[in-house]
């Protein structure tokens, strides 16, 4: 098994401890029912890059960053105090569209089953002929 790096340890430390405070500690309206899904963060840990997404949506990407720009110095202030680290990185907020993309490709795996469903119930009586007529 491969050790994590440190800069991915603090990564994944940043992504938990920002999860537990968007929960529990922020309330803004703006940030109710979002995900911190990835953070990484740079070798010289000058930023954190967090990825964030919600149920809703790219609808509401725009209205989540804002709150999240918003609350930046006290996120990354709490955040210094929970995680011993000698300079904090600065916060750098993203939208994650992995969640849209992933719902649109399933809607497209669905329409060509779907489509294939239809197409080989209407190729199959001609398929059982052709097999007919190789048992004669």
């Amino acid at each position: 098994m491969v050790s994590k790096t440190r800069t991915q340890r603090i990564a994944d430390r940043i992504r938990e401890e920002l999860s537990e405070m968007v929960i529990q500690d922020v309330s803004d309206p703006r940030l109710i029912g979002i995900s911190i899904t990835d953070v990484n963060v740079d070798r010289e840990l000058a930023y954190a890059e967090v990825y964030v997404s919600a149920l809703e949506g790219e609808a509401r990407s725009l209205e989540i960053l804002a709150g999240l720009e918003h609350a930046q110095g006290f996120l990354r202030r709490e955040l210094s105090q929970r995680i011993d680290l000698r300079t904090f990185p600065r916060l750098r907020f993203h939208w994650d569209p992995t969640f849209e993309r992933a719902e649109r490709i399933e809607r497209l795996i669905a329409s060509l089953h779907s489509d294939s469903s239809s197409s080989d119930s209407q190729d199959q009586p001609a398929s059982h002929l052709e097999e007919e007529d190789v048992d004669r």
